[in-house]
C-alpha cells in the first residue's frame, strides 16, 4: 500500500483512503514511546541553510514509514527555498506524526511556508483563520489566503474558496462563483468539490438545475468509493431522479454507502430492501459484494477555466 500525501495536503472532512495509513503510522510511532524527529526551529523559521533536498524525497521517505528522515528532508527542502517543506513539517506536528501534537508550532510553520509561496500552506493557514482556534478569527484574511491559493490552481483551496463564496465569509455570497471554484477543483479530481457541485446542480443553486448532470457527478465520486457519492446515487436511483428508477441498483449502492459509514445510508438500505422481492434482495447483495471501486482518472495539471 503506497502512502499518499493527500491527507497531509488537506484538512477537510473528506479525507482520502490513505488516512488510515497515517493513523497506523501514528499509532506505531507512539507505541514505541520515545521516537522524535529533530527540528531546528530557527532554521525552519528563517531559512538559514542552503542544502538541497526535494520535498518528493521526504514524501518517499514518509511512504516508507521513516518519519524522522522525512522530517529532515522537509526541513532541508525549506532551507533550500521550497516553502512546501515547512508545510509538510507543519502537517507532521499537526497530526502528531513523529512528535507530540503541537498546533501552535504547526501554525508557525504554515506561516513560514506561506512566506515562501507554498499554496497548500496558504490554504491550511487560511482554514485556521476561518476556524479561529489558534489565531484570531479573520474571515478577510482567510479569504485572502485560501482564494489566493485557489487562483493559483490549488485544488483543495479551490474547494474551500467555493465554500467561502457559498457562505459569504470574507466575501459577498456568490453561488455562481462557488460553483466555478468547485468545478475547477473537481476537474483536478477533488471528490468533495464534485459532490458539492452535484448538490448545487441538483438544486439549481447558482447554476441551471440539471438532474442528469448532478447524477453523473455523484456517479463519478461513487465509482471511486466515496460514501456520499454512493448514498446519493442510491437515493436518486431509488426515486428515478436524473436517471431511470432502479430499485435493485439503489439497494446495492445503499449497502455500499452504509458499509462506508454514511449516516443516512442504513435507513435507506432497509427501506428499499422492504420493497424488494427475495430474488431482488439477493441480486442487490451479490452486486454489492462484487462491486469494486475504480481509481480516479489522472487530472490535468491545471484546473479548467
Amino acid at each position: 500500500m503506497q502512502f499518499s500525501n493527500r491527507c497531509l495536503n488537506n484538512f477537510m472532512m473528506y479525507c482520502p483512503p490513505a488516512f488510515p495509513l497515517l493513523m497506523m503510522l501514528q499509532i506505531m510511532l507512539k507505541s514505541g514511546g520515545s521516537m522524535r524527529f529533530r527540528v531546528i526551529i530557527p532554521c525552519i523559521l528563517f531559512s538559514c541553510g542552503s542544502a538541497f533536498a526535494d520535498v518528493s524525497e521526504g514524501l518517499a521517505l514518509l511512504d516508507e514509514g521513516d518519519i524522522p528522515a522525512a522530517a529532515e528532508a522537509f526541513q532541508t527542502a525549506f532551507e533550500g527555498g521550497d516553502g512546501d517543506g515547512a508545510f509538510y513539517l507543519g502537517r507532521l506536528f499537526e497530526l502528531g506524526l513523529g512528535a507530540e501534537v503541537d498546533l501552535s508550532r504547526a501554525a508557525q510553520l504554515y506561516a513560514a511556508a506561506v512566506s515562501k509561496g507554498s499554496l497548500p500552506a496558504s490554504n491550511r493557514l487560511g482554514l485556521m483563520y476561518l476556524d479561529g482556534d489558534l489565531v484570531i478569527r479573520n474571515y478577510s484574511r482567510a479569504f485572502e489566503l485560501i482564494c489566493g491559493a485557489a487562483d493559483q490552481g490549488d485544488a483543495n483551496a479551490q474547494f474551500n474558496c467555493g465554500t467561502l463564496y457559498r457562505d459569504g465569509r470574507g466575501v459577498d455570497a456568490d453561488p455562481a462563483k462557488a460553483n466555478d471554484y468547485w468545478k475547477a477543483a473537481a476537474d483536478q479530481g477533488n471528490i468533495a468539490a464534485a459532490n458539492f457541485l452535484a448538490a448545487a446542480t441538483l438544486e439549481g443553486a447558482g447554476i441551471e438545475a440539471d438532474q442528469a448532470a448532478a447524477f453523473a457527478l455523484y456517479e463519478q465520486t461513487a465509482r471511486q468509493g466515496n460514501a456520499m457519492g454512493l448514498y446519493e446515487v442510491a437515493r436518486l436511483s431509488d426515486q428515478g431522479i436524473g436517471t431511470e428508477q432502479d430499485k435493485v441498483a439503489a439497494y446495492t449502492y445503499a449497502i455500499l454507502a452504509a458499509v462506508r459509514g454514511y449516516p443516512a445510508a442504513p435507513a435507506l438500505r432497509d427501506r428499499i430492501e422492504a420493497e424488494l422481492s427475495s430474488d431482488e434482495v439477493i441480486a442487490g447483495q451479490t452486486a454489492a459484494e462484487e462491486w469494486r471501486a475504480q481509481p480516479a482518472v489522472e487530472p490535468s495539471e491545471t484546473a479548467s477555466e
